[in-house]
């Protein structure tokens, strides 16, 4: 599937959110495993099917999607073969580009909370 999309992932053995996020950015991106992560209030739930199908069993038809945002120490980006290709946009154009509304409110909620200096950082995620 050819979308454009933030990072994301699944969780891996018990990991919690904040730890599949920061793992996720390094795997996906080549972002610091000690990068700071900032925790959106922005969740969704997700049908199986439009990601992987029934992978988590039958019963299983919804997963939660929860956002985060991460600050960068350097713009170097290492992407993983999982993506094509990436640029630096701006907010209003990578508010067009995105294909699914869930995408569109957590950029929003990140735009809102940078502009209006309300960010919660979480450090060192594997530490906690």
């Amino acid at each position: 599937m050819k979308v454009w999309q933030g990072i994301a992932g699944g969780g891996e053995d018990g990991e919690t959110p904040h730890q599949t996020a920061i793992r996720e950015a390094h795997e996906e991106a080549g972002v610091s495993l000690n990068s700071k992560i900032i925790q959106l209030s922005s969740v969704c739930a997700i049908p199986v099917v439009a990601i992987s199908g029934f992978v988590w069993g039958e019963d299983v038809l919804v997963i939660p999607e929860y956002s985060f945002g991460v600050e960068l120490m350097s713009e170097d980006i290492v992407l993983s073969n999982e993506h094509l290709q990436y640029e630096w946009l701006s907010y209003e154009e990578t508010k067009k580009r995105f294909e699914w509304d869930s995408n569109r409110t957590a950029l929003w909620e990140l735009d809102y909370r940078l502009t209006h200096n309300k960010i919660d950082t979480i450090r060192n995620l594997y530490d906690r």
